[in-house]
Order: structure tokens, then sequence, then C-alpha cells
């Protein structure tokens, strides 16, 4: 029922006709505000309690269990940089779950279901964008192949989020494997999400680079 409640503050939800409950207290409303807020801090708290609960494990180092007398003091370097890559991980492990859950476990253009061969692909990468780090609307599930090309700006997807090659790897590609990996998907759109629809404004951000790379 708490879930319910947060989905009836969810936008996409009501978007796509899913009202959720109406009993939303106004911690519900604190806690989605504090969500959209920092997507990226939450995501990765989320990701922590997910495998401590459900995965039961617990991997956090020992520097980060913190005794609340000691809030205010300095921390050491070391403190502060293994905090922050565990946020990284934590964060990157919930985008991936995320990205993977609205694709339903599959590349969304060759349709793989090998888990362990698809990547939660950024749209804008990491490092470009931090405000949808983590926003599923910012990943398409992509085989690794076509994953390392989407990310190399060599392919792209277009309004209709059909496959594009670029210049620099059509003049590169034959009649070899390169081309029955790429020239055989031209054309073809991403499967529909399950949930969450594709970012149309960081798309555009992808296709501006995309057309540079390729100019």
């Amino acid at each position: 029922m708490k879930l319910n409640n947060m989905t009836s503050l969810d936008p996409e939800e009501l978007a796509r006709g899913v009202r959720g409950l109406p009993g939303a207290s106004a911690l519900d409303r604190l806690t989605w505000a504090e969500f959209k807020a920092d997507q990226e801090a939450i995501g990765a708290e989320a990701e922590a309690a997910w495998r401590l609960r459900v995965e039961h494990q617990d991997d956090r180092p020992a520097e980060e269990i913190v005794d609340d007398t000691f809030t205010n003091l300095r921390l050491p370097p070391q403190r502060i940089e293994t905090t922050a890559i565990r946020r990284v991980r934590l964060g990157q492990a919930f985008f991936r779950r995320a990205v993977l859950d609205n694709f339903e476990g599959r590349c969304a253009l060759t349709g793989l279901g090998h888990l362990d061969l698809i990547n939660a692909s950024h749209i804008v990468g990491w490092a470009e964008d931090e405000a949808h780090r983590v926003d599923p609307r910012n990943g398409i599930a992509l085989n690794r192949l076509h994953d390392a090309a989407f990310d190399k700006k060599l392919v792209t997807f277009d309004e209709d989020l059909r496959l594009v090659i670029g210049r620099t790897l059509r003049e590169f590609v034959g009649k070899d494997e390169l081309a029955r990996s790429f020239i055989a998907f031209e054309g073809r759109p991403l499967r529909k999400s399950a949930r969450h629809n594709l970012d149309p404004i960081l798309l555009a951000r992808h296709r501006e680079a995309f057309a540079k790379s390729n100019a």
C-alpha cells in the first residue's frame, strides 16, 4: 500500500493511467520530493537497501559506518574517496537494474536476453549530465557490441528510435561480421519500453554529438 501511495505521486505512472492509492501522506510527498531532487543519492541508497534486504549482501566498507559522535570532525580524504566510489558504484547498479527492467531484461535492438552480455547504455554519459545519471529515461538496454558503438557515437537512433549507422562505421564495415552486426539492423526500431519512455531531449543530444562525430 505504501508503494501504491508513492505511485500516486509519480507523473510517469499517472500518464500511463496508473493512479495508485489516494492516501499519500505528507511524509510520502516529502520522500518523493527528495528522490526527485537528488536521484543519484537516493538511487544509491535504494540499491544498498536492495542488496542488504533482498540479496542479503552488506558490502559497506568499515570506513562508512560512522558514529554520530564524530560527524562534525574533518573526515580523512581516504574515507571521503571510499564513500564517493561506493556511491557511484551503487548508483550505477541502480541505473542498470532500472534500465534492464524497463526493457524486460533484453537488448532493446536485437532482443538478446543473456544478461551477462547486456549493458545499460547511457544516452548522455555519466560525466556529461549529473541530473540524469540514474534516470532510466537516459538508458537503453543494449548488447555489448551495440552499446560500445552507441557510446562512441558510431551509431544513434532517430526520432522514431530506428538505428542509424554513422559514416565512420559504414566506411569501415564490409561484408564481414561487423556488417552482419550493424547493416542487418539498420533502420530497425528499438523495442517498446515497459514503463519509462526514453527522453527525446537526451536522444536529440546524442544525435547532435553523433552528427559532429560523423561530419
